[in-house]
């Protein structure tokens, strides 16, 4: 394998089919077996918001979690085989998926064994987020060449803006951001991991585009050792279709924070390895919508004493408007489909 695939940009394309495919093959084997396993230890299954949905209350009760596991497993067997993980780019961004996972399962584990929808504080959450993602931008930083490693590219204009020591702080805060709207759209069966699917599977194209400099004709800059970055998408993107295939609904299990998180994070660092971090906002819109919803709702509440929303994140809202479950989630994947096509519209 190692002599008929070298880790070398001509092998990149090659690399990442296979990448996918062996995640998405790895999720199919192994999805039955760590559902029984999770089913057998967690008694109870994931807790179930009393102030969500009322069908969630007996549609998901004692459905498991932690399926994030599923996802980030087989995704880092594919780097591990297909990934030249010497790279700087590569190693932290399976150290980011590893330590924010790690973060998710504490969580998931206090939640179930407790049985509480509640479990590790916010600021604690926060906090190691936080130190994990100025780790991740400190050694991106010092990978990137100093011409562009602090400056903020604007797509579709061709403006870029020096964002000096301002960007240290803001790439932090794309990492940290991108985590905590992936959580807050997991909330459906389906929903959070089919639209990750779809974005992973467009910062692919970026990675190429990026790291190839005789394809990239477009404003944004070349960065060497970046096109390395199109492998982890497409192991990621493998990875949260195979799980697809166990939590469309009926889901036999939940991706939990296990999966959100880390998954989120590792979005993160790649808009910020390759510099799209704008595209990331785009091509993510529905999580930013997702995460917009909840700040509304806490903040006009507080104002008024009234919900903005029938209900927050804005996924239940539809659904306290009548839409099915199902109808949400393909709406919204129909969405997020669209916005990726606007965010490749910037590589023309």
């Amino acid at each position: 394998m190692w002599t008929m695939l070298p880790f070398v940009p001509e092998t990149v394309p090659l690399r990442a089919v296979f990448a996918f495919g062996l995640a998405f093959l790895l999720s199919l084997v192994s999805g039955g077996k760590l559902i029984s396993f999770l089913k057998g230890h967690e008694k109870g299954g994931q807790p179930i918001r009393t102030d969500g949905p009322q069908s969630h209350i007996t549609e998901k009760k004692g459905t498991p979690t932690m399926g994030g596991l599923l996802i980030l497993g087989t995704s880092l067997i594919s780097m591990l085989l297909f990934c030249n993980v010497k790279l700087h780019f590569v190693w932290i961004s399976m150290l980011v998926l590893v330590v924010y996972g790690a973060t998710g399962f504490a969580d998931d584990y206090v939640k179930v064994k407790k049985q509480t929808p509640n479990a590790m504080t916010a600021k604690m959450k926060l906090f190691i987020q936080f130190m994990a993602a100025v780790l991740a931008v400190n050694v991106i930083a010092a990978a990137t060449p100093n011409l562009v490693e602090s400056r903020l590219y604007i797509p579709y204009f061709g403006w870029s803006v020096q964002l000096s020591w301002v960007y240290i702080p803001f790439a932090v805060f794309v990492i940290s951001g991108a985590s905590n709207a992936v959580n807050l759209s997991d909330g459906l069966d389906g929903l959070a991991a089919g639209m990750l699917a779809l974005v992973f599977t467009t910062f692919m194209v970026f990675c190429f585009k990026t790291g190839y400099p005789m394809f990239n004709e477009t404003a944004f800059p070349y960065i060497p050792r970046t096109a390395e970055m199109a492998v982890v998408c497409a192991a990621l993107a493998g990875g949260c279709v195979g799980f697809l295939w166990f939590n469309i609904k009926k889901a036999r299990v939940f991706m939990g924070d296990t999966g959100s998180l880390a998954l989120g994070a590792v979005l993160g660092v790649i808009a910020v390895i390759i510099k799209h971090e704008i595209i990331l906002a785009i091509a993510g819109m529905v999580f930013v919508l997702e995460t917009l919803s909840v700040i509304i709702q806490v903040v006009y509440f507080k104002k008024t004493g009234k919900r903005f929303f029938k209900m927050a994140p804005i996924h239940h809202h539809f659904e306290q408007l009548g839409w099915s479950e199902s109808k949400v989630v393909y709406v919204f994947w129909g969405v997020t489909a669209l916005f990726c096509g606007v965010a490749l519209l910037s590589l023309l």
